[in-house]
């Protein structure tokens, strides 16, 4: 007999069914490209069932249809007495709901306008649609042609409260990733009813042994690599400091016990979002492993009112049968190219020098231009001049929100001193903290409830310094206002966003006391929409983000900003670690790395210069030091790295990253998308006094081609570096390290 199937075709008439079939005998969604397939149906009552999210299949024929065993205490559908072994309880599922009879950790909760906390949602409806709807007021992946991928949109619907919900599915062509989103829709005849929890994910897996990776750190130690054994109960990887954050990033995978950079089962969960978030994993009493991908519900509720709508953030989720390595270069040209936007998209990034630890707040034109001259004479490219260049900003205490030049330090105005930098041939790039306000500013005198702080109790300082209420239009407007004074005189080339605070006292005063849970949520859609605004308006400057370092490294962020400041730590050895972790899930040049003084000011570590080189050259690079207190040697190096930098930055910012090793010795290696160019960085960190002969084996090259190592004029067969592999030389201190280019002579 033969089965229906819907098949959707695009505007120009071309056939989505290779990407997404539905069989309505059957009432299986099938999800599929040449590397993956996602499988769901449609169950008893209307209830969506997951089956199956992994390496392609060509159909499905009932395999994973949900096995019926009546268990103790599993709750059944209502009219449904008899049939005892369906429970919501045991059922792998795409979304659940609390308050029926499914005691796992709910996507959704919904609190009724009786006060109830109770919803079941059923299939009522789909569509498939070519290409990938944008995300009203959030940031998400794209396509630039509907032909690169489909998107699966079914409806669902709580039937006594008719609140539906649209479940956001979509699939590249040529990407092992699956796009999910949620939209709520509350009808205008129905009352107002509040979201307490709006995930974006659930991803339920079968009974098995799993291990989950996720990205914890603090400031200055962001995104080292975690890895845990699942086990019974429930874990959640979260925020509750009103942003990304240092302390964990809002990614985690799930990974088979054996998985590795190169073999094994990888499930990435990447959520493109800025605020609080979480992600949870719970194992089952029968083995099966949750999780539950978006804004983290604590201190979270939306009131939903009649006729409204809310859509939730973009969960990535990414399938990699060939370990971690596969997993991180899907979302590395997923973020690279269908996530960051704007002219410096597909541009390489310039080589700077901050001033930060060159000067701290101790400056003035006069004290900047020898290292703007010395900048010149090294081959850098852009000068970044950092805080403390406004109002009277002597030190951390004042002067945030106030976006004007200190005429002290400036006497005949910043864009005097940007024409220096200008006719020096370099860019000119400049600091600002716009979230911000300093109690000691004009824009807190003239507007003391602009600042996030709850009525009748004294706001918390941090770095005094408090946080503007960016939920509210007008502040918005007048953040806008004073950057765009700023940026119309045309003579800023790069801005780096900074957040040196997180939020508490969170409270807006324009909005009623019983939507204070929605603050946090509007804080971030208000920032997305300033960053819209102005990286619209002024698409020549490059944005680099910022939040005490790596505080606000995330997907959604980079929609905005091309490139993000990984840590505030620059301590080479430090940094390993930090960058290792970083690119489980973003690219090279979406994260800066800068090389700084010796011994560093974070650790008071020594470190030769090429150690600090090649680890800042591993990502998009530059110098955070004074260029003029260098040593004539130490110029004659940097000068070769600047150079070598330009010859390699296009390997570097758009090559494939591939992770070799971590421990007490690194390794990682970049390789061109023909596979004609290699760079290999090898990274020894402690000695003993009887060192092994190490061998680092290479990855990524083609076996056939013969490779020349560009120093040692030496040839090598591909198949030879990626199988014998290279010893590397013994060294006599400790923080060592080796580059190896190879290009192919065949």
């Amino acid at each position: 007999m033969a089965v229906k199937k819907t098949i959707a075709k695009s505007p120009g008439g071309i056939s989505m069914s290779d990407l997404i079939t539905f069989d309505a005998a059957a009432k299986v969604f099938h999800l599929h490209n040449q590397e993956i397939s996602y499988l769901f149906a449609i169950e008893d009552g209307g209830v969506l069932s997951h089956l199956y999210f992994g390496q392609a299949v060509a159909a499905y024929h009932g395999e994973r249809r949900y096995p019926r065993k009546d268990r103790g205490f599993a709750g059944n559908l209502p009219g449904t007495e008899r049939e005892r072994g369906f429970s919501l309880d045991t059922l792998p599922q795409e979304i659940s709901s609390r308050g029926e009879a499914d005691f796992r950790t709910p996507a959704f909760v919904i609190r009724q306008a009786n006060g109830a906390q109770a919803s079941r949602f059923v299939y009522a409806r789909h569509q498939i649609v070519p290409g990938k709807p944008a995300l009203p007021g959030l940031p998400a992946a794209y396509v630039e042609s509907p032909d690169e991928a489909a998107t699966l949109i079914v409806t669902v619907v709580d039937q006594p409260s008719q609140l539906s919900a649209d479940l956001y599915y979509t699939i590249y062509r040529d990407r092992a990733v699956i796009a999910r989103s949620v939209r709520f829709h509350n009808p205008a005849d129905q009352p107002a009813v509040t979201l307490e929890q709006a995930a974006s994910a659930q991803l339920d897996f079968p009974a098995g042994q799993y291990q989950v990776l996720s990205l914890p750190g603090a400031h200055a130690n962001e995104r080292h690599l975690q890895k845990e054994t699942v086990g019974y109960g429930i874990k959640t990887f979260a925020s509750g400091r009103g942003t990304t954050s240092h302390q964990m990033n809002n990614f985690i995978a799930l990974t088979a016990a054996d998985t590795d950079e190169f073999h094994g089962a990888a499930y990435g969960i990447d959520l493109v979002y800025s605020g609080n978030h979480a992600l949870s994993v719970e194992k089952d009493q029968i083995d099966q492993v949750r999780v539950v991908a978006g804004i983290n519900p604590a201190g979270f509720s939306w009131e939903l009112a009649s006729g409204a709508e809310f859509q939730t953030p973009e969960a990535l989720l990414v399938y990699s049968a060939n370990g971690l390595n596969a997993m991180s270069q899907t979302y590395h040209s997923l973020i690279r190219e269908r996530v960051v936007r704007g002219r410096y998209r597909d541009q390489e990034r310039p080589i700077l020098v901050n001033n930060w630890e060159a000067t701290y707040f101790d400056f003035n034109e006069d004290k900047l231009r020898p290292i703007v001259d010395t900048a010149k004479k090294l081959g850098i490219e852009m000068f970044v001049l950092d805080d403390g260049w406004f109002g009277h900003r002597d030190d951390d205490t004042t002067s945030l929100g106030d976006w004007v030049v200190d005429r002290r330090k400036f006497p005949l105005g910043l864009k005097h001193f940007a024409d220096y930098v200008h006719r020096q041939g370099l860019q000119f790039g400049l600091w600002v903290e716009p979230e911000m306000i300093s109690k000691d500013s004009d824009l807190y005198r003239a507007h003391p409830d602009y600042l996030l702080a709850i009525p009748g109790r004294e706001p918390s300082p941090s770095r005094s310094q408090y946080v503007l209420d960016l939920s509210r239009q007008e502040v918005r407007a007048n953040i806008a206002g004073q950057l765009s004074d700023l940026l119309d005189q045309g003579y800023i080339d790069y801005i780096k966003w900074d957040m040196n605070r997180h939020i508490s006292d969170v409270y807006s005063h324009a909005l009623p006391a019983a939507r204070q849970g929605e603050v946090l949520h509007r804080y971030t859609l208000g920032l997305y929409a300033l960053l819209e605004e102005l990286t619209t308006k002024y698409p020549a400057v490059l944005w680099e983000g910022c939040s005490g370092g790596g505080g606000r490294i995330d997907t959604g962020f980079a929609y905005y900003m091309p490139q993000s400041w990984t840590s505030d730590n620059t301590d080479a050895v430090s940094r390993l670690g930090i960058q290792y972790g970083t690119s489980l899930v973003y690219p090279p040049n979406t994260f800066t790395a800068h090389v700084s003084v010796s011994p560093n000011e974070q650790t008071g570590r020594h470190a030769s210069l090429a150690m600090r080189g090649n680890v800042a050259m591993s990502a998009v690079f530059g110098y955070e030091l004074d260029l003029t207190k260098l040593t004539k040697t130490e110029q004659k190096q940097v000068a070769a790295q600047v150079a070598e930098y330009k010859a390699i930055r296009p390997l570097i910012q758009f090559g494939q990253l591939l992770r070799l090793e971590s421990g007490n010795d690194y390794a990682w290696m970049f390789v061109s998308a023909d596979q004609t160019e290699a760079l290999l960085y090898t990274f020894h960190l402690l000695n003993n006094g009887q060192p092994a002969f190490h061998i680092v084996k290479m990855a990524g090259l083609d076996p056939a081609k013969q490779y020349m190592d560009m120093a040692s004029q030496q040839v090598f067969g591909g198949d030879e570096l990626m199988h014998i592999g290279l010893y590397q030389p013994l060294q006599q201190q400790d923080f060592s390290t080796q580059q190896y280019h190879f290009k192919a002579i065949n």
